[in-house]
């Protein structure tokens, strides 16, 4: 009996390469939806500046 070999599932430490690929994607996502912010804040600056360039908007308060 002290013979007889157990077949126990082995614990690997982390997949280097697997480990690369996901921070790799992570970032990719992250930065996507960094850039996606920057646009549409980008916009809303800009179109900001057309409406005033127009005169349909003003930065001063009225007074009453």
């Amino acid at each position: 009996m002290a013979g007889h070999k157990i077949a126990h599932a082995t614990l690997k430490g982390p997949s280097v390469i697997k480990e690369i690929c996901i921070g790799i994607a992570l970032g990719l996502v992250a930065g996507g939806m960094w850039k996606m912010h920057h646009w549409n804040e980008q916009r809303k600056v800009r179109q900001f500046y057309d409406l005033l360039e127009k005169g349909e908007i003003g930065v001063v308060a009225e007074e009453e």
